[in-house]
């Protein structure tokens, strides 16, 4: 069962330790053993995660804890999947001609708007 996450903008980490279900030393840990996990710190050195930060740690630890994937082998798995969703670009199904074709129809009809007002105005 997935925990619920407040909507909330930033969590301190005790926080987070609660919302996951480990100890904050846990985080910390994990904070030096992933690179995807680097939650901002405030002026003071307190961490301030985000949403992406808590959604990232219990990937995290579905992969330790659930998948029982050593710390080597998940850090792995994260690599390759980041791999895999980076250099792919959306595909909108942009098409230039119709687009080219709908902004000279859009034009045409915009000018025939002008000359209209511009004969009613005289």
């Amino acid at each position: 069962m997935k925990p619920i996450i407040p909507d909330k903008l930033f969590f301190k980490i005790g926080e987070v330790a609660e919302i996951v279900g480990v100890e904050q030393h846990v985080l910390r840990y994990w904070e030096d053993e992933f690179d995807i996990l680097k939650p901002n710190k405030n002026r003071s050195g307190q961490r301030l995660y985000q949403k992406k930060d808590i959604e990232q740690v219990l990937e995290i630890k579905q992969l330790l804890y659930a998948d029982k994937f050593t710390i080597a082998g998940a850090k792995n798995k994260l690599k390759h999947k980041r791999s895999n969703h980076e250099g792919v670009q959306l595909d909108f199904g942009f098409d230039r001609e119709a687009l080219a074709d709908w902004k000279k129809k859009a034009t045409q009809d915009l000018q025939s708007i002008l000359n209209i007002l511009d004969k009613n105005s005289k």
